[in-house]
């Protein structure tokens, strides 16, 4: 896995141009960044009331692999996730709960971060909290009041109420990234899925997935789409959950917050705005509406990760169906839970079950496989740095075009297939002089590709871990070492024409389940 912070060295200019699928505009075009060589791209991340659950992850883990490709690619990758650290449900839950509601936000906070780099998701360039930015998006509302976007409600002796509204209708625009316009459509089949199942402005009624604020709700707006920048607090806010601004006092609405921190981190114009599909509206929508009234660029694109289904529903705690990611990863290692997600295009809706999990153990079995036998015939070790270090230009052409087709991981999983059986031919057939440059460069290419998903099963992140199926790839090692042993004294036995020593050599570790295969090249093992 590659530095958080460090671009590979390798040209960008060398690849196919990388496409991408833009859901304001429903169509797959070429990326062309901002600055030459450089990305920046912000995701919405956690609103930290309660433990995460896996469909919360999968987003993170879909921007993570995207993010990993454009770092292949040679570029410099700022990558700003913020944490929405202040809301109704936190203040509601812990307050239920006896807690000051900014210690229950650090508590979630810690098991989202925990979460994350449990499952391999690179840490951001910066992680913001909306409670650090107060006054900028003090500064943001006095933008939009300005330029005639926005307006302050007066309490009944006509002074500032802390209630301030965006007004809708000044601004044409509003739709632009949700609307269906007439003969746009989808790329598609996932992303025509996508444009049915995520909230839109154009459906209306109830929406179980984006339950209204209620400050939205007010009968002081002055249109029903109009949606709060600032609100006045409720009653039961805690003193410390609110602030005095020249609009009054209240605590900042929700949509407000990230405009406000990502023109902080990557300023007026940046080129990715990511998030789940439930996010697309009325969060981005509103903030596109509110960043633009204020006089700014904002995102060249938009990227929205589907969602992780069960029974075809969308996982989520209200519809009780979401499963801790704890509790996952209590029976499954994290290797094979960020397979079961890294695996499925971005785009694409992932239902999560047992055969979902059932699948990523067995590709875990096939690629360990494979690598094993590989590395007992390669003389020279290699290195989490030989991975990191291999150029875009020597992978897989397959792989590429498929990463390059935003990010096509289907695509690309197959090329990672296509290696390993490339690999067993080679295994499996005649020796040749040069088999084991041939297989370290496999292995590399294939290590190489799994780094990209985030899920080089060699990389200290999860030879290291402690859950259940981690453990075991610190164990091979150690098995490695041990009948390595054994074969090089099988070896010297062999040389001396002690065959009888040769023999009970091998007659134990056959006893242990461990096939020896002898070659010309030497001797590999493998597990009955």
């Amino acid at each position: 896995m590659t530095d958080s912070h460090k671009p590979h060295d390798s040209s960008v200019s060398q690849v196919p141009r990388l496409r991408l699928y833009d859901t304001a505009t429903h169509q797959i075009t070429p990326f062309t960044p901002i600055h030459p060589g450089v990305v920046g791209i912000y995701v919405c991340g956690a609103t930290v009331q309660s433990s995460p659950h896996i469909g919360h992850i999968r987003a993170a883990v879909a921007f993570d692999v995207i993010r990993r490709w454009f770092m292949r690619l040679g570029y410099t990758v700022l990558f700003i996730r913020n944490v929405t650290d202040i809301d109704d449900k936190i203040l509601d839950k812990s307050r239920a709960a006896g807690q000051q509601w900014w210690e229950r936000a650090y508590i979630y906070e810690r098991e989202f971060t925990h979460a994350y780099e449990r499952l391999g998701v690179l840490a951001p360039s910066y992680e913001p909290r909306a409670t650090g930015h107060i006054t900028d998006m003090i500064d943001l509302i006095q933008r939009i009041l300005d330029n005639g976007h926005a307006y302050v409600v007066p309490d009944a002796d006509g002074k500032p109420s802390g209630n301030v509204y965006f007004d809708v209708p000044s601004w044409p625009q509003y739709g632009e990234l949700t609307h269906q316009q007439a003969g746009t459509q989808a790329a598609d089949d996932s992303a025509a899925v996508a444009d049915k199942m995520g909230p839109s402005v154009d459906q209306h009624g109830d929406d179980k997935y984006n339950p209204v604020d209620a400050a939205d709700l007010s009968e002081d707006k002055h249109d029903p789409r109009d949606f709060a920048l600032w609100k006045s607090p409720k009653a039961t806010d805690p003193q410390t959950a609110r602030w005095k601004t020249p609009f009054g006092i209240g605590r900042p609405g929700w949509h407000l917050e990230c405009s406000a921190m990502s023109h902080r981190y990557l300023g007026a114009d940046f080129d990715i705005h990511g998030g789940g599909l439930d996010l697309r509206f009325p969060h981005h929508e509103n903030e596109m509406a509110q960043s633009k009234a204020a006089g700014w660029g904002f995102a060249h694109h938009w990227m929205h990760s589907a969602w992780v289904t069960a029974k075809g529903e969308k996982m989520s705690k209200s519809l009780g169906n979401g499963l801790s990611v704890d509790s996952i990863l209590a029976e499954h290692s994290a290797w094979v839970v960020r397979y079961a997600m890294a695996s499925v295009q971005y785009r694409s809706m992932l239902e999560w079950g047992d055969q979902t999990l059932s699948e990523a153990e067995r590709a875990h079995e096939r690629i360990m496989n494979f690598i094993d036998r590989a590395d007992a015939l390669i003389h020279t070790p290699i290195s989490t740095d030989d991975v990191a270090a291999l150029p875009v230009t020597e992978l897989p052409a397959e792989f590429v075009s498929s990463m390059n087709e935003d990010f096509n991981v289907s695509g690309a999983t197959a090329s990672i297939f296509t290696t390993i059986r490339q690999g067993n031919a080679l295994l499996d057939g005649a020796r040749t002089p040069n088999v084991n440059s041939q297989l370290r460069a496999l292995v590399i290419q294939l290590r190489a590709m799994l780094d990209v998903l985030g899920l080089d099963p060699l990389h200290a992140q999860w030879l290291g871990s402690d859950t259940p199926g981690d453990a075991s790839s610190q164990e091979h090692l150690a098995l490695d070492a041990l009948i390595g042993e054994q074969l090089a004294k099988r070896a010297e036995a062999r040389k001396n024409k002690d065959f009888a020593q040769a023999d009970t050599i091998r007659d134990e570790l056959g006893k242990a389940g461990i096939v020896i295969e002898d070659t010309p090249s030497g001797s590999s093992w493998s597990m009955e």
